[in-house]
């Protein structure tokens, strides 16, 4: 099938939304996204962007039964590794169901690589739910190390109260 990656726009933000709740369903946490495209719009479409992000778009006769031709995408921030230096970290890469098999995702990821290369980036980092074996599979096959089992590293988070509760602590 033909498609082309190119950076997203600012224009493009409804769909990545759109695609952002697709994979949060399949993700099994769609109650879990709180931003809107207008949000996106802001946040990666300002003059200093938290994110970057690609998109996957296919000719007009190619568009999906819903009528989209943006039918992917890969979002992802430069982070920095004081191991390793630069790091590249893609926190999502979707591609619609219909659209899978077809060297999409691959040509996502492979941009981001691309880019993070571009700028020294050491290493590109993801996360991967537990039971997503589709997902942990096709990244395993592409050369992905598992950290998780390898180096035994944990990623951990701080949210809401939890959050709150440890920024408060800063003013004291």
């Amino acid at each position: 099938m033909n498609f082309k990656i190119r950076a997203a726009k600012k224009d493009d933000c409804k769909d990545i939304s759109r695609m952002i709740m697709e994979l949060a369903t399949y993700g099994k946490m769609p109650d879990e996204v709180k931003i809107s495209h207008k949000e996106l719009e802001r946040d990666g479409f300002s003059s200093n962007p938290f994110f970057q992000c690609l998109v996957a778009e296919v000719p007009e006769e190619n568009k999906s039964k819903e009528g989209h031709t943006i039918v992917g995408y890969a979002l992802y921030i430069h982070t920095y590794s004081t191991l390793k230096g630069p790091a590249v970290y893609m926190e999502d890469l979707y591609v619609m169901p219909d659209f899978r098999g077809q060297g999409i995702g691959k040509s996502l990821m492979s941009k981001v690589a691309q880019l993070g290369k571009e700028k020294q980036c050491m290493r590109l980092q993801f996360a991967v739910l537990d039971w997503n074996t589709p997902s942990l599979d096709f990244y395993v096959a592409k050369g992905a190390q598992d950290v998780t089992a390898s180096e035994g590293w944990h990623f951990l988070r701080f949210d809401g109260e939890a959050l709150d509760k440890l920024a408060n602590e800063a003013e004291d």
